[in-house]
């Protein structure tokens, strides 16, 4: 989850806190488009927009069904194409709903073979994903929020405003975007690139809850993309009221971003924290459903010279996760820069000693190799960069157009 410090933060000016359990989001523009976008539609929905339409309701069950397969497994975005429906309920569904993809703005492919997709949706309003292929893996980074309200100073998504939550087609979307983009339909189980993924993109997940739930829940469906939900992971800041909920509810793997063992670093570096105090966050934790040696909740710590980088701080992590009986695998984050940022990277020689003082107490805290830097598509680099032009680089774009 990606999550940035206001401007204010540049300048040393106090923090604002953060905002509601539930933000006040601007309301999303209307479709042009007169159809309706079926993807994001649950079975039940979809089975129920096909019988408005007109489909008997004895067929509509076997529709649906087929239409999922369709969309979900094979990745077909044309009604034309699904060759066992009906040439005249093609047809008709044609006329009546679409099967959406966002615009891609902008895809960007680093030498290390991440690939950052700037995503704009039909409001105008725009969100990224990140793809990172790794040895064992390949791990899709999903954006839940347009912009985001937490203010994290360390990251960069928080800089921008919060726009408003992603919809369930909108969050499915970034999925299907990327499939396409690796060639990846029909689903399969074997040999797929796309194996993992979380929601650790643009926003807080557990503040579009709802939404990310439906999404999830798509993802996960056995006669569609098949995602196991051992394979996914939702990284929140630490909404406390809804942690229960999302083990409960969704049933995913939890990553927590810690990134400070006291009240008061934490409450500098993601306010957040001014909210839901460090211990209400780590009782939280330990209530998660399913939780075990097998399945460890992950905690997240951006690694910040002179902040929260002592062996003091590494003592206390080890205290802290000890103290709630927490089987538990911290993942160290070396600080990826971005324009403006007020801080900066601890050294390496003072990550590796972090690393090893947590390791020698039993706790796995793998140093993250840092993955899309010269795309700025690193963990907490993650902001719409049509947002990042000046004025003049869009208006002189916007008179090139017009002459073409």
């Amino acid at each position: 989850m990606t999550q940035t410090a206001p401007d204010s933060a540049h300048s040393g000016a106090p923090m604002a806190s953060p905002g509601p359990v539930v933000p006040v989001v601007s309301p999303r523009a209307a479709n042009t488009d007169p159809r309706r976008d079926i993807l994001g539609l649950s079975r039940d929905e979809l089975r129920a927009a096909l019988i408005e339409i007109g489909v008997p309701e004895r067929q509509a069950n076997m529709r649906a069904k087929q239409i999922w397969n369709w969309v979900y497994h094979r990745g077909v975005t044309d009604f034309e194409a699904m060759t066992n429906v009906a040439k005249e309920v093609r047809a008709r569904l044609g006329e009546a709903f679409c099967i959406s993809r966002p615009e891609i703005v902008d895809a960007q492919y680093s030498n290390d073979g991440t690939r950052k997709y700037l995503l704009r949706f039909d409001d105008g309003s725009e969100a990224e994903a990140v793809y990172i292929p790794d040895e064992d893996r390949g791990t899709l980074c999903i954006s839940s929020q347009v912009g985001c309200t937490l203010n994290c100073r360390f990251c960069h998504t928080g800089t921008m405003r919060l726009v408003r939550n992603l919809t369930p087609g909108e969050i499915v979307a970034q999925m299907m975007v990327a499939r396409d983009d690796l060639g990846e339909w029909p689903a399969s189980t074997d040999n797929r690139r796309v194996t993992n993924i979380v929601m650790m993109g643009m926003g807080e997940p557990l503040y579009n809850f709802d939404n990310v739930k439906k999404a999830l829940q798509i993802v996960m469906d056995k006669e569609g993309i098949q995602m196991s939900r051992r394979r996914i992971t939702l990284s929140t800041a630490g909404v406390v009221p809804m942690m229960l909920r999302c083990g409960e509810e969704i049933g995913v793997n939890l990553a927590v971003s810690l990134h400070a063992v006291n009240n008061e670093t934490r409450d500098e570096i993601v306010p957040l924290n001014k909210k839901y105090r460090l211990e209400q966050l780590m009782e939280a934790c330990a209530a998660y459903p399913g939780t075990h040696n097998a399945r460890r909740i992950t905690f997240e710590y951006i690694m910040l010279k002179d902040i929260n980088d002592s062996d003091a701080d590494a003592r206390e992590l080890v205290r802290l996760l000890t103290r709630y009986k927490l089987p538990a695998k911290v993942n160290l984050i070396p600080f990826n820069p971005w324009p403006g940022s007020p801080y900066e990277c601890s050294d390496w020689d003072r990550v590796e000693r972090f690393s090893d003082l947590v390791f020698k107490a039993g706790i796995s805290a793998p140093i993250r190799t840092p993955r899309g830097r010269d795309i700025m598509a690193a963990c907490g680099q993650l902001k719409s960069a049509s947002e990042k032009k000046r004025k003049s680089e869009i208006l002189r774009e916007q008179a090139a157009a017009t002459q073409d």
